[in-house]
């Protein structure tokens, strides 16, 4: 039960609470008519609903969400368990998530992570059940579940993003070695020798995918694999990166791992006189919405974070909805490459 308006009368009395039973009363229905309604039951004629909505008003009732959820064992609430939020994958991949979950009639309880340790990991999913949600999903990025650093409490619902995890865990990922592979055979397509790369930190899931479909594709077409130029997702190191490729004479062609490292490396090929695609081709991965108004606009990996975020949500709610929940595996979300004016044949 809840007040009704405030909490407080002149004289100093108490208002009455308002019951289930005085939203019947008013709206001439039954107890279990107003249950229904409250719970959102599509068995109840569209005219009644709206009495029983307009009786609630009136009295100003609030169903009890909370003594519902221990009642039925579901909170309608989904955890989020995450290392940052700065990158980009990371805060579009919420973004869905919570977009997605608000559609299902969920809501979402999001827990950062500053330090990606067991015991940190064990904490936070302590801190979920103290929360009551019904499922987590986890965004790893970086390489500990496949690495066996951390683990995932049992018996949990629980779906990953960015892991190699799928052996024993439900994984929803962005398919990154088809991104990458993408990438590298445009820029080989257009009659590239060879293509350099920016790749993401080292310890990130992501990036290793990305870095690994790239010399793979070289290698393949016995291309010169050349050394790998190390960045961190930073349009700054990007551009530390750019600084030195502007002096590789024979570098005619860049996949970056990001797009942010992207603008990096046009900023430094700009400042260095080397034209961009003329002079030098440049690729990126993700397809933020800025990258259609660089200059020159890039040419990139586009990834659906829409859609990771759609099927994070879809396994959870099989786990919540399904006995046994869903089994380990890999879900891949495909990408596509998203041309644009930074690539183009180079000058001969």
């Amino acid at each position: 039960m809840v007040e009704r308006g405030g909490s407080d009368v002149p004289g100093g009395r108490r208002k009455q609470r308002v019951s289930m039973a005085d939203v019947a009363a008013l709206a001439g229905v039954s107890s279990q008519t107003v249950s229904r309604v409250a719970n959102g039951h599509p068995a109840v004629i569209a005219s009644t609903r709206e009495q029983v909505l307009a009786a609630m008003r009136e009295l100003g009732y609030r169903p009890n969400s909370a003594a519902r959820a221990l009642r039925y064992g579901q909170f309608n609430t989904i955890g989020v368990i995450l290392f940052s939020l700065s990158s980009t994958g990371n805060s579009r991949t919420v973004e869905a998530i919570a977009t997605h979950a608000a559609a299902e009639g969920y809501a979402i309880t999001l827990i950062p992570i500053d330090v990606p340790t067991q015991d940190n990991m064990l904490g936070a999913f302590t801190r979920m059940g103290e929360l009551a949600v019904d499922a987590v999903i986890v965004i790893m990025e970086i390489r500990l579940l496949d690495a066996g650093t951390v683990r995932l409490p049992p018996g949990v619902h629980a779906v990953v993003v960015d892991s190699d995890a799928g052996d024993r865990h439900t994984v929803v990922d962005t398919d990154q070695a088809d991104g990458a592979r993408r990438a590298v055979e445009h820029l080989l397509g257009l009659g590239h020798r060879t293509v350099w790369h920016v790749t993401g930190p080292q310890s990130s899931f992501s990036g290793q995918r990305r870095t690994q479909a790239w010399r793979a594709v070289l290698e393949e077409a016995g291309r010169p694999v050349p050394p790998e130029v190390h960045g961190d997702w930073s349009a700054e190191s990007g551009y530390a990166a750019g600084l030195a490729l502007a002096e590789q004479p024979d570098c005619t062609a860049v996949f970056a791992a990001n797009d942010q490292m992207a603008l990096g490396l046009l900023r430094a090929f700009h400042e260095r006189g080397r034209t961009v695609p003329d002079d030098i081709s440049v690729v990126g991965f993700d397809d933020i919405p800025e990258a259609a108004y660089f200059v020159p606009p890039l040419t990139t990996v586009h990834q659906d974070f829409a859609e990771v975020g759609h099927r994070c949500v879809q396994k959870a709610l099989q786990q919540i909805r399904t006995p046994g929940g869903s089994p380990p595996g890999t879900d891949l979300v495909p990408t596509r490459l998203a041309l644009r004016e930074s690539t183009a044949p180079p000058r001969h």
